[in-house]
């Protein structure tokens, strides 16, 4: 069996997408709604775990493993910018996996709390920093999403027309960007000059950090320190690209 881990809204769109592709191969696709994912992020993560050597985990590696007494999926996926694992448990377990985490240390984090951690880790998500009509070139995923040494697969011929090509060069790039006053919006405009070069796809407000945002540049303006404006409505806020 190969799990998928897949937005929840996206479920049939993603198998009916997956059904186009399969011919003749004896493999049967199905949403499973019997699974619940219990995520930990941090640099603690790893020890919460149990007594396994999940910091040596590269990303993506996973395991059938016991925990809090019932059979789980364990995978490392980092999307913070700190060491996280995903813990796939029976919904019936769910509970009892949080007490268990919860027990050794962990404390919950607010939806606020981890949108900020996503956007300082500018750790694009689907549905939000990227569609269908995205390039993976554009959001920066490349590394963790193409294969350049595999076989064919959907989207190749633009991956490999932007690489040889156009040597890597896209017409536009998602950023992450240092924004002053208020947190811009999804889809608010961005400027140079007075030149739309860009929108905003997701923010936040980082107490580290203050407003933070991600969004598509113009491949001319994607040089950290480069000053923006973003539209707040009314007005127009200085931003920098970070």
């Amino acid at each position: 069996m190969i799990l998928l881990d897949v937005p929840a809204p996206d479920v049939i769109q993603i198998g009916d997408r997956l059904e186009q592709f399969h011919f003749s191969e004896d493999v049967q696709i199905a949403a499973l709604d019997t699974l619940r994912s219990v995520w930990v992020h941090g640099p603690s993560a790893a020890r919460l775990l149990g007594d396994g050597d999940y910091n040596s985990w590269s990303q993506y590696q996973n395991a059938r493993v016991e925990f809090a007494g019932a059979p789980v999926v364990l995978a490392r996926i980092d999307q913070l910018g700190v060491p996280g694992f995903v813990i796939f448990a029976d919904a019936q377990q769910q509970d009892e996996v949080i007490r268990a985490i919860a027990a050794e240390g962990a404390l919950p984090a607010t939806p606020a709390t981890l949108e900020a951690a996503r956007i300082e880790a500018r750790y694009p998500v689907f549905g939000v920093d990227m569609t269908s009509d995205s390039i993976p070139l554009e959001a920066g995923i490349e590394d963790r999403a193409i294969s350049l040494t595999k076989g064919c697969y959907v989207g190749q011929e633009v991956i490999i027309r932007v690489l040889h090509r156009g040597h890597g060069r896209v017409a536009r790039k998602l950023v992450q960007l240092q924004v002053e006053g208020d947190a811009p919006l999804p889809h608010a405009k961005v400027f140079a000059g007075g030149r739309e070069i860009g929108f905003i796809t997701s923010a936040a407000q980082s107490p580290r950090l203050g407003p933070i945002a991600l969004g598509y540049l113009h491949r001319d303006f994607l040089t950290p320190g480069t000053g923006v404006e973003v539209d707040l409505g009314d007005i127009r806020t200085r931003a920098v690209v970070s």
